[in-house]
């Protein structure tokens, strides 16, 4: 892979935070009417549940970022943790819009059918658990870096499975697109990260 294609995928996402920040403006000047989601609805889910999943992947970001070791793990850590920080404020702002609480009081993943099933210990899919993290904080070296991509890895299937649901039982077409442009990101990201877990299990 070239620098400046190396260069050009690391300021992409940072590009997508801009384009969400942006609809998110958006979005407020949009007349709504009363057609808003409802607590229970699965916008509303997906919003609140989603504002978790990402903390964590912007938590595992920012931890590689300062202990990673390869210059490409390193900036692909930042640039994760800065576009899903972006996607968060999003998710608030549409829960804000629709006058509904940051939180809900129904479990986790209740939203899309078999969700709620598919929580283990609290953790909702890909998310790492806390002896993952704590073994991303402490390790070095190459270590580091491979525990990271496979850590990331997993978190973004799990975002990607939420994201398709979301996309299936929506009817909103700002959470749709929003949903569909997220995807997109994240598959993206898989493949650079798959690309580059290859390099690293060979690097010494």
């Amino acid at each position: 892979m070239s620098t400046e294609k190396r260069r050009f995928g690391y300021w992409l996402p940072a590009t997508l935070v801009v384009g969400l920040l942006l609809g998110v403006a958006i979005g407020f000047l949009i007349p709504r009417g009363e057609d808003l989601p409802a607590d229970d609805s699965a916008e509303a889910g997906f919003a609140r549940d989603m504002s978790t999943h990402h903390s964590q992947a912007v938590e595992m970001g920012m931890i590689a970022y300062t202990r990673a070791t390869n210059d490409e793990v390193r900036m692909m850590a930042r640039d994760i943790a800065l576009t899903q920080q972006g996607q968060i404020g999003m998710f608030q702002a549409w829960l804000r819009e629709w006058d509904l609480q940051p939180t809900g009081s129904k479990p986790a993943m209740s939203w899309m059918p078999g969700g709620a099933e598919s929580v283990k210990d609290g953790l909702m899919p890909g998310m790492a658990t806390p002896e993952e993290l704590k073994q991303l904080r402490e390790a070095t070296g190459l270590d580091e870096d491979r525990l990271f991509m496979k850590l990331m890895i997993n978190h973004h299937l799990g975002g990607i499975h939420m994201a398709q649901e979301v996309v299936e039982l929506s009817d909103d077409p700002e959470v749709v697109e929003s949903a569909k442009l997220s995807i997109n990101s994240q598959q993206r990201d898989l493949t650079d990260m798959q690309d580059l877990q290859k390099r690293l299990e060979t690097a010494s």
